[in-house]
């Protein structure tokens, strides 16, 4: 039987119509409010009402669910996206709504920001920064190694503020009490650059340093286009 005729059409016990997007969008639930461990198909199946060989109607596998949150992710950080033309802040919006995305789903980006889909939502977004990178004119070897860099430090950052993210509130808590409590503290004669940076370090550890990180590599990019124009 052809797939799509395998697929669930009466509602399930909860009253709603299986479909791949509603698995998708369960299973983000899951994972965000019981980590990794929930994306299991029996723990789909009891979410969704259905019983849990009805998601291999949709997914093959686990992992073809997985790749399907991973792309999620990367459409839900293109939605509404439009280019201005400016290279520049084109980049930037890119790179800060993919950090936002993925910071919005902690749990969902430990286990997925490392995958690569092949997907349409993925190609679209690799089509489109090399796409801004080639018309402003970077030689396609210099594009090519941005976009690499590019989307390593913002899917980086974003998965290391994801770890932070998904950590229990009070280890959170304790971490940033560190910065105000240990290093303030320390003996100034014995680490002299700490102490005399020791309330700028409290203040900046709270944040993420990827918007800094972002415009320091944008920065250089712009640099090195100015050098190849010469």
């Amino acid at each position: 039987m052809p797939e799509p005729q395998r697929r669930r059409r009466r509602p399930t016990k909860q009253g709603v119509v299986l479909s791949q997007e509603l698995i998708v969008d369960t299973a983000l639930r899951l994972v965000g409010q019981h980590g990794a461990e929930a994306l299991t198909v029996r723990r789909l199946g009891a979410a969704l009402g259905a019983d849990p060989s009805a998601v291999y109607r949709y997914f093959h596998s686990t992992d073809d669910l997985l790749l399907a949150l991973a792309e999620e992710l990367i459409a839900r950080a293109q939605q509404g996206w439009e280019p201005t033309g400016d290279w520049r802040a084109d980049l930037r919006e890119i790179g800060l709504r993919i950090h936002a995305g993925y910071r919005s789903h902690p749990q969902a980006a430990l286990l997925a920001a490392h995958r690569t889909t092949g997907r349409a939502h993925e190609i679209a977004a690799v089509e489109a920064i090399l796409g801004i990178l080639r018309t402003a004119g970077f030689p396609d070897p210099e594009a090519v190694r941005i976009y690499h860099a590019f989307v390593d430090q913002s899917l980086g950052f974003a998965v290391l503020d994801a770890a932070a993210l998904a950590l229990p509130a009070a280890a959170q808590s304790a971490d940033l009490r560190v910065w105000q409590a240990s290093y303030a503290r320390l003996d100034a004669e014995a680490h002299p650059h700490i102490a005399a940076t020791a309330h700028l370090l409290a203040a900046d550890m709270g944040r993420s340093g990827y918007p800094f990180a972002l415009d320091l590599l944008l920065d250089a990019a712009e640099a090195r286009l100015a050098a190849a124009r010469r």
